[in-house]
């Protein structure tokens, strides 16, 4: 299993916070930014840190000043080979955070971007989401969350769009911010940013105003950011310890829209922090879209005329050997079953895996043993190995279909190659819609 890494919490409590009038922003102090270097060692060393994944990294890296020279020349040639190579494939939101990424502050000398082809590009796909939408009862090519950071993209670098669009696109009501009649928060939140850039961009005379656009855009935050609150839970996480980082980002742009007594940044923060201490961070997306919000910071703060700022004397960011995302496994074995459903039907297996696997390994060992009713096809993603097809069946977001994770009959928030089985666990790939 990973190092849990203990922080003095009592000490963080009562020392973290910044200046008392901008509670609605509870960055981590400098004296802890120790407690960071869990994340600051995920994104940096991870396998998954590679190619256009490390477009998030180097987001969130250099919104929060953390990266030196060196290693962010080295990020953004990623990026950049990645672009130049894959354009064509690449996901709206893929294309989205390189160009959010490479355009966060303003870099070293000597390495040249066209932001306006990028933009270019994105507009193509931008109008692809649309144009999957009209012809597929409102579904995106990808969906919500890539369609809310397309347009954050375009409306940060001038891209071209409507306005009167958008508002239509990220109405609060859209099925597209379900995931099994729950609202997703992350995608909320996403939305939320996207909508109070539009908004500002009326108002500081960028777009033409048009009183209409502006009141449906502050409708949608307004229902949008209680939409985001109904899903804080005691321990002050916003939906999951996942969708907590770009929530508390949307919460902090958004103080307008809800009382203060509605949410305590302060209790969200060190409850993340005490989640960073006992490892809940593996994956190197799920660190970078926690770091910004610590940090103070939002997408927002992407500003490719601001110079960048290096402050890694902070932090441990040595560079290592790429870390497993795999936790390490004993000899010793456990029995677990095995299912995958297809609508009323079910396929099962008991299998035996070293105590310590993961859900990956269990459905791998479970296609050695009958490939016929077993088999699948994984790909690689910035979040890890993501399950594709089951038995020769593709998820299709069209059809709004996707391979579901559970185990003991709970929906799973961690992936396929980070969610580690216990012995008697009854785990399921189960055909679903969303």
């Amino acid at each position: 299993m990973r190092q849990s890494h203990q922080l003095p919490l009592v000490g963080l409590l009562l020392f973290s916070l910044i200046p008392r009038q901008q509670c609605e922003i509870c960055e981590v102090s400098k004296e802890y930014y120790t407690a960071l270097n869990p994340l600051i060692s995920t994104m940096i060393n991870s396998k998954y840190t590679k190619g256009i994944h490390a477009a998030n990294v180097l987001l969130s890296l250099r919104l929060g000043g953390i990266l030196n020279p060196n290693q962010e020349q080295q990020l953004i040639q990623q990026i950049n080979t990645a672009v130049e190579n894959k354009k064509p494939s690449l996901t709206s939101g893929q294309l989205t955070l390189a160009i959010l990424a490479l355009g966060a502050c303003k870099g070293p000398d000597g390495i040249s971007i066209n932001y306006s082809e990028l933009v270019g590009d994105l507009e193509n796909k931008f109008q692809a989401e649309i144009k999957n939408m009209e012809d597929h009862d409102g579904n995106p090519l990808t969906n919500y969350y890539q369609l809310s950071l397309d347009i954050l993209a375009l409306c940060l670098f001038s891209g071209n769009y409507s306005i009167t669009e958008v508002t239509k696109i990220l109405d609060p009501e859209s099925k597209n911010y379900y995931f099994h009649e729950q609202f997703s928060v992350d995608t909320g939140a996403m939305a939320v940013l996207a909508l109070t850039c539009v908004k500002r961009s009326i108002t500081s005379g960028q777009n033409k105003i048009d009183t209409t656009d502006l009141e449906n855009i502050d409708n949608h935050v307004e229902s949008l950011i209680a939409k985001i609150l109904s899903q804080k839970t005691e321990n002050g996480l916003l939906g999951n310890i996942y969708s907590t980082g770009e929530a508390m980002q949307a919460l902090f742009v958004s103080s307008d829209y809800y009382n203060k007594s509605q949410w305590v940044c302060q209790k969200t923060r060190d409850t993340v922090l005490t989640e960073i201490s006992q490892g809940a961070f593996h994956m190197p997306t799920a660190t970078a879209q926690i770091l910004p919000a610590l940090m103070g910071k939002t997408y927002l703060d992407v500003n490719k005329d601001s110079s960048c700022v290096y402050d890694s004397g902070n932090f441990n960011i040595s560079t290592q050997d790429p870390i497993s995302v795999t936790p390490a496994v004993s000899a010793s074995q456990i029995k677990v079953n095995y299912s995958v459903v297809i609508n009323n039907a079910k396929d099962r297996i008991v299998v035996s895996v070293a105590d310590g696997s993961v859900f990956l390994d269990v459905m791998e060992q479970a296609q050695k043993e009958n490939a016929t009713l077993f088999s699948f096809t994984v790909e690689e993603s910035s979040w890890g190995p993501y399950i594709t097809t089951v038995q020769g069946i593709k998820a299709n977001n069209n059809d709004r279909t996707y391979w579901e994770l559970l185990s003991n009959g709970e929906h799973l928030s961690q992936g396929v190659g980070s969610y580690v089985v216990h012995a008697g666990d009854d785990l399921e790939v189960r055909w679903s819609t969303y």
